[in-house]
């Protein structure tokens, strides 16, 4: 892996971002937003290169370290059936609620009337999407995991550094922490620079009213940061590269980074 130059990459940086506002482009766009359309470019990487992360991700995806079993509803531990209000709950009274909705008048659509049923989040408000952004020999980098979800296709996607319900922030389940939920808590620290914090929507087609929390956090170059096998260090180019293949990229990843 060649690395490239700290000053070739400013040098060529702020080439693109003179020539982009002079230019006729009429484009209103922050130094942060341009600065993101620049790395998208080529790959400024100088910790993996792509054929790393492919292997790496295949790995991964052959062995996931996951047995996932269909079984019945009522079945599930820790979870009740509440007869009077006819739904399902986890006994901590957290996550979510499995209950049915009737809708009707429905013109625009289908059919006129249907029945479903929905998850609907405790509180409505789901949790953080949010991506670490580091630099390295003063190239931005960012922390991604390849994420073991049961409904995942083939178990394993690329998502953000950290993807969590409040539920889960809060430790219902009595387990481990989140890792690295400490760099997106409402905790003052001057050394992080928050890029990004903003309220997303979710299909509202299977998750009642569910909203997420997106954010996009740059912690300092000299800050250590313990990495284990299951995050990697990715250039914006490499993932951007990913959602050339089917099923790579996670739809979280792809709602941050849409924002610039």
């Amino acid at each position: 892996m060649t690395k490239k130059d700290i000053n070739i990459y400013k040098k060529e940086l702020e080439k693109y971002i003179k020539n982009i506002k002079k230019s006729k482009i009429n484009i209103n766009a922050s130094k942060l937003r341009l600065e993101l359309q620049f790395e998208s470019l080529s790959d400024w990487s100088q910790i993996n290169n792509f054929d790393y992360i492919k292997k790496w991700f295949n790995r991964k995806r052959k062995k996931p370290g996951i047995k996932v079993q269909r079984i019945p509803l009522h079945e599930c531990k820790k979870w009740s059936y509440d007869k009077k209000k006819g739904n399902y709950f986890h006994n901590s009274k957290e996550f979510f609620i499995v209950e049915g909705l009737r809708i009707k008048e429905t013109r625009s659509r289908e059919v006129n009337y249907w029945d479903q049923p929905i998850l609907t989040q405790v509180g409505y408000k789901g949790g953080i999407l949010g991506i670490i952004r580091k630099r390295f020999n003063g190239i931005p980098h960012y922390l991604i995991e390849a994420k073991l979800e049961p409904g995942n296709y083939k178990y394993v996607q690329l998502s953000p550094t950290l993807q969590a319900t409040f539920s889960n922030l809060r430790r219902a389940h009595r387990g481990r922490k989140p890792r690295f939920m400490n760099y997106f808590e409402n905790k003052k620290n001057k050394k992080n620079k928050i890029l990004l914090k903003k309220w997303g929507a979710e299909d509202g087609g299977r998750l009642n009213r569910k909203r997420n929390l997106s954010m996009l956090v740059e912690i300092p170059e000299n800050e250590k940061i313990k990495v284990t096998n299951e995050f990697i260090w990715m250039s914006m180019w490499q993932i951007k590269e990913c959602l050339k293949f089917d099923s790579w990229i996670n739809p979280h990843i792809r709602g941050i980074i849409s924002h610039f």
